[in-house]
């Protein structure tokens, strides 16, 4: 049977799909609903997600399934979605599309910095706390959340104006 779990199969199976259409793959999810199965496909992309986009690795994704029988024969729903912001903030990737943002920043050790993600790179991330910067490296972030912030309508990018 190989230890492989069904996850670990479908992951495999999908990567090079959604990779084809320039996303990247980020987690998948099977649930049982009654008798219907609920895969869910996350999806991300430097820039994020369009609707467009969520529509053709849909339709990639489905073929690839219909293809192989790694799913069988029962009825299943496939949901493709783009990570929420409360998605935390685990990855490279995941940090450097949250730049500019404001974060909560769990580190190991237990103590949580909040700052504005001002670059990410590699090995760590380049946070400003209060004005100050202050670099941590990923080996020492357990974590980051993005907070959600209330922009005044007066609060514009740049200068014109």
């Amino acid at each position: 049977m190989g230890s492989a779990s069904p996850r670990d199969h479908l992951m495999k199976l999908l990567e090079p799909v959604v990779s084809a259409e320039g996303l990247d793959l980020e987690d998948i999810t099977v649930t049982q609903a009654g008798r219907r199965r609920l895969l869910r496909v996350i999806v991300d992309r430097d820039g994020g997600v369009s609707l467009d986009d969520v529509a053709e690795v849909s339709q990639a994704v489905s073929t690839a399934l219909d293809e192989t029988d790694v799913m069988g024969e029962a009825a299943y729903t496939l949901e493709v979605s783009s990570p929420g912001v409360d998605r935390p903030l685990t990855e490279p990737r995941h940090w450097r599309r949250a730049a500019k943002r404001l974060v909560k920043a769990e580190l190991k050790d237990g103590t949580v910095v909040e700052g504005r993600i001002k670059a990410a790179d590699e090995s760590g991330v380049d946070l400003d706390v209060a004005g100050v910067p202050q670099r941590f490296g990923y080996e020492v972030l357990a974590r980051g959340r993005v907070q959600v912030e209330f922009r005044r309508f007066d609060d514009v990018d740049g200068d014109e104006g």
